[in-house]
């Protein structure tokens, strides 16, 4: 009876999760503008590939995301390391520091940004975006990469230097792989944040710089679009498929190591 009512419980918990999720891409395939299902079509993933608005969001989006996550991860990893080695109150004062970003809302990051940007003078467009989504994605690196380095030996890492190897060397060749888990776990997270966010994008795009989350809110705005469902589908599922894939790396890297 309790492993039913278990099963039961984890049963509605993914319905209520993924049930309109699933809606949403079932009418991404409607022939209807309305939610009223007429028969299958591709139409609206036509429309979507052929919209130069669209394609125009999408290279945004996508160029924003890696370099952001790219950027976050370099910068989160050594500041990761450099939090690491600290003790006492200045590692904690540091560490909340680094949870205020987590816990603030994104309209105080996005209106805080705008204003920095403002009294520094920065013209608001490409590179103001990707300076936000560096700064809100740095603190999930951190926190993704700090439990590898407590677990990881550092007497490692002084061994080699006492063997002869140099810094840079033995960060390649002894903490970054023990670290490297983490940080892909990071970089994902970062990668998936940028496609993800609207709010913080909303305050800091410059004209003509739009992203696909921006993009759909217009397009919502102007009324019922199955376009919206072709596009909000395809992000899913590119999401999705790039989790999959990192989880099915990590397992199999996981497997290779306990042999």
């Amino acid at each position: 009876m309790i492993r039913w009512l278990k099963k039961s419980y984890i049963a509605v918990i993914l319905l209520v999760m993924y049930a309109p999720i699933a809606l949403l891409m079932i009418f991404s395939f409607n022939a209807n503008r309305l939610p009223v299902w007429k028969g299958f079509t591709l139409d609206w993933y036509t429309k979507m590939f052929n919209d130069a608005g669209i394609q125009q969001a999408f290279m945004y989006t996508l160029l924003i995301a890696l370099v952001s996550s790219l950027c976050a991860t370099v910068i989160g990893t050594f500041a990761a390391m450099g939090i690491h080695r600290m003790r006492g109150w200045q590692k904690k004062c540091v560490l909340y520091v680094t949870y205020i970003p987590l816990l603030s809302p994104d309209i105080v990051i996005g209106i805080s940004l705008m204003m920095l940007f403002s009294v520094i003078k920065l013209p608001f467009g490409l590179p103001t975006l990707i300076i936000s989504h560096i700064t809100f994605s740095i603190p999930y690196v951190i926190l993704s990469v700090m439990p590898r380095l407590q677990q990881m030996n550092y007497n490692l890492y002084e061994a080699a230097l006492d063997l002869g190897a140099t810094p840079g060397y033995a960060f390649k060749k002894v903490i970054f792989p023990e670290i490297m888990p983490g940080v892909i776990a990071g970089t994902f997270i970062a990668f998936t944040l940028s496609i993800d966010d609207f709010v913080v994008s909303f305050f800091n795009k410059g004209a003509g710089v739009d992203t696909l989350p921006i993009k759909i809110y217009s397009m919502a705005r102007k009324g019922v679009n199955p376009t919206i469902n072709a596009i909000s589908t395809l992000m899913f599922t590119t999401i999705i498929v790039v989790l999959v894939a990192t989880n099915l790396k990590a397992s199999r890297k996981a497997k290779d190591t306990n042999r």
